[in-house]
C-alpha cells in the first residue's frame, strides 16, 4: 500500500488536523508515515500546504515529486488547483465547494469550477454547510476527511481512533461532533 497525498488549504482551516488524524490511523495500521513541513504561511488566511506519504515500506522522502500525488485533499478550491501540476493522471481531488476569499483579485468561483469540470476523478463536498447541518459548525475539516477516507485505504474505525487521540484533550462532546463531521462526509461522497 502506497498514497501521496497532498494537503492544501489556507491557514487556520485545519489542515493540520487532518494530517494528524490520517497520521494516528496509519500508524494504527501499522503503516510507515512521512509529513513534510507546511509550506507557506500558517498564519489565519496564508496559504497552507503539507505532503504527506503513507506507505507500508519504509519511505525515504518526506516529499512528492511533481505528478506523483494520489489524492489532493484541499479545503479551498483555488488551493486544490494550484498543486494540481503534483496531481497523477489517475489521482483524484477531493475539494471543498466553498471559497476563502483572501485576495483582491480571487477569481470567480464560476471559472474554478469551470476548472473542475476538467478533472475526471474528483469529490467536491460543500463542507462548510454539511459541518453545520451536523451542528460542528467548525468541523469542516473532518467532514472533508470523510469525504476521501474511502480513497486512503485504511479502516474507518483507524480514523475514529485518530480523531478520538487527536481531540481528546477538548472533551468527549468535541471527539463526538468531530466523529459525527466524519461520518457526514463519508455520506455525502456516495
Amino acid at each position: 500500500m502506497k498514497k501521496d497525498i497532498i494537503l492544501a488549504g489556507v491557514g487556520g482551516q485545519g489542515i493540520l488536523s487532518i494530517a494528524a488524524v490520517i497520521g494516528e490511523a496509519a500508524l494504527k495500521e501499522g503503516l510507515h508515515i512521512k509529513q513534510a513541513e507546511v509550506h507557506g504561511m500558517s498564519q489565519r488566511g496564508g496559504d497552507v500546504q503539507s505532503n504527506l506519504r503513507i506507505s507500508s515500506n519504509p519511505i525515504a522522502s518526506d516529499l512528492i515529486p511533481k505528478g506523483c500525488a494520489d489524492i489532493i485533499i484541499s479545503l479551498e478550491p483555488m488551493e486544490a488547483l494550484r498543486y494540481l501540476p503534483w496531481l497523477s493522471k489517475e489521482g483524484w481531488i477531493v475539494s471543498s465547494t466553498t471559497p476563502f476569499v483572501n485576495i483582491p483579485n480571487y477569481p470567480s468561483i464560476e471559472s474554478i469550477m469551470e476548472e473542475f469540470q476538467k478533472i475526471n476523478n474528483k469529490i467536491m463536498v460543500d463542507v462548510e454547510s454539511i459541518a453545520r447541518d451536523v451542528g460542528n459548525p467548525r468541523g469542516a475539516n473532518i467532514v472533508l476527511l470523510g469525504a476521501c477516507s474511502h480513497l486512503l485505504g485504511m479502516e474507518t474505525q483507524k480514523f475514529e481512533e485518530g480523531i478520538r487521540r487527536i481531540f481528546s484533550n477538548k472533551g468527549e462532546d468535541i471527539v463526538e461532533a468531530n466523529i459525527k463531521a466524519f461520518k457526514a462526509g463519508q455520506s455525502a461522497a456516495f
